[in-house]
Order: C-alpha cells, then structure tokens, then sequence
C-alpha cells in the first residue's frame, strides 16, 4: 500500500502527541469532574448533567471529560449525559498503585456502573482511547449498551503503523513506550509542537497542551500498552448495536498519507461490525468535535435520535 509507510509515521506521532496531551481550558460553565471516585469504580470519576435519554461521554488519553463540555452543553437540555473521566487524567488523582490491567478495568467498572444505575441501553459517544473502550464494552457485553459512536479510533491502532502488526510483535514497542512515559512530562515546548498534530485551533493547541502537565505519567503509560497490546478486531464482530465511526486524515496529508488510504484502513478495521457507518471528516485532525465541529455535530444531532433497540 503506497499510503502505509507515511501513515505508519503519522500514526505513531499521533500516539505520542495522545500520550502527552492535555485538557481545554474550557469556557463553559459545566462543573468540575470531583476529583475522586467512590468505592465502586475507583478507575473513573463520572458527573451526570441534564435529564432525559442516558448517553455516556468517554474522552481520550489524558483528556478529562471537560473535553465534551461544548458537547453537554448543547444536549443537556434532551439528555442524561454521564461525563466519564478516567483516574489519573488531568487533575483527577491516580489510582495507587496503577493497575497493571487498567483498561480491562475501566471497561468492566463502566459496565457495572451502567447496570447500577440502570441505564437503559444508554448511547456511548467514544474519542480516541474512549473509543477504543467504548468498542471493547460494546463486544464484551452485547445487550448492556445503545448505539454507539466512535470518535476517531480503531480496534487495534498498531496496524495504523504495520499492517502486519500483531499483539506480539507489538509488544516490545509498546513496553518502550510505557517506560518512556513513566520517566516524566516532556516540555511544553515540545507538547506544544506535538499536539499541533492532533488540533488545528492554536488556541486549543496551547490548552490541550497544558493538560498533558496535569496527568500521571504512569498512567498515561499503562494505558497506551493496554491499547496497543489489546487487540479487539477478532471481538467487535460481536457488535450488533448501530455503530457511526467518524474519522480523520487531515492530520495525515503532512505524511504524504491520502484520504483514500487512510480510509482503506478504517474500513478494514471496521467491516467485522456489522451495523456500522464511516464519515471521514475533510477538516478534522484528531479532536474533530473541535476542528470539524460542524460536522460532528450534524453527525451526532442525526446518531442520537437512534432508537434504543434490543440487542438478542
């Protein structure tokens, strides 16, 4: 594939820009996600605004869920949003120690937490790591969730880089990573440039910048080797809810990586899930819900009208 070798190069960069990014500084008035988590999901923080249909927000690595606040604010009025923000992310505390099996964690936590609250098959709205976990959910427990949507991700991102990856001969790189990112933050200077790959806005640039000094680099870690050791391709075939998967390759086009081929990869990824639909957005880098926010938002207005089906 002519498209593979820049895509494979923009891929990890983004994986890193992911590892060191950081929370907006945010202009609305949502509250702020409490610090601590109870007893019964010590992985997450969630905060519930508005009232009607639940919908759960997932965000990605390092980004608390002060990232959805434009998203809440313009459904709260219809619905139960469920802002989900994982330990260890931004300012929320990490867990101590750091789980060795995090992710698995935080899937199975979200879980219980949707079945206590008796949430009826609530919409999932995942970005970046947050999709990758709403995926895993979704196949892990067929009936608990509604449809899904899924903000640039994908089931194994290690194929992004290698077509042939598997989890074992990924599994090298992935402890590399996961060491590098225990030893410290790197400087603003440098997130700063790295993030520029992710968001085109200068000023969210900056923002979600600073939120990368505010995240346990443990965490950060343990998270990117769960992802990129956790395979879930074999997995989302299990999938029946409607799923509408939103991707990016702007953020790509530097690489010399074309829209068709980065396209090519999302479909292969995606042609297990039997209910799915794929937009690539022209504008959006990684955080389409700010670089493309039109688009997002048509996408989103259209998606959470679904009807809550029953999943056999």
């Amino acid at each position: 594939m002519s498209f593979a070798l820049p895509f494979r190069r923009c891929a990890l960069a983004l994986s890193f820009v992911a590892a060191f990014a950081s929370r907006p500084a945010s202009a609305q008035t949502i509250p702020a996600t409490p610090s601590q988590a109870p007893a019964a999901h010590p992985s997450f923080v969630v905060q519930v605004v508005g009232k009607g249909r639940p919908v759960l927000l997932i965000p990605g690595l390092n980004c608390t869920g002060a990232v959805w606040d434009e998203t809440v604010a313009r459904y709260r009025g219809q619905y139960q949003c469920h802002v989900i923000t994982l330990a260890g992310f931004g300012s929320v505390a990490p867990q101590q120690p750091v789980s060795a099996h995090l992710l698995q964690d935080v899937r199975d936590q979200i879980l219980a937490y949707v079945k206590a609250q008796k949430l009826n098959r609530p919409v999932v709205i995942g970005h970046s790591l947050g999709g990758f976990l709403t995926l895993w959910m979704a196949a892990t427990d067929p009936t608990a969730l509604g449809p899904l949507e899924i903000v640039d991700s994908l089931p194994f991102l290690p194929v992004a880089q290698n077509p042939t990856a598997t989890v074992e001969n990924t599994r090298p790189q992935a402890e590399l990573m996961r060491q590098q990112m225990r030893q410290g933050q790197l400087p603003f200077a440098a997130r700063r440039q790295m993030t520029a790959g992710m968001v085109s806005d200068t000023a969210r640039i900056t923002q979600v910048a600073r939120w990368g000094q505010a995240s346990d680099p443990a965490t950060t870690g343990q998270a990117m080797y769960d992802m990129y050791t956790t395979d879930l391709r074999p997995a989302v075939a299990r999938i029946q809810q409607p799923v509408l998967v939103l991707g990016t390759w702007a953020g790509y086009a530097a690489y010399g990586a074309t829209k068709a081929g980065v396209q090519q990869v999302f479909d292969l990824q995606y042609a297990p899930v039997p209910h799915h639909t794929l937009v690539m957005s022209e504008a959006g880098k990684h955080f389409v819900m700010y670089d493309d926010a039109q688009l997002f938002f048509s996408q989103t207005d259209a998606f959470l009208k679904q009807p809550t089906v029953a999943v056999k």
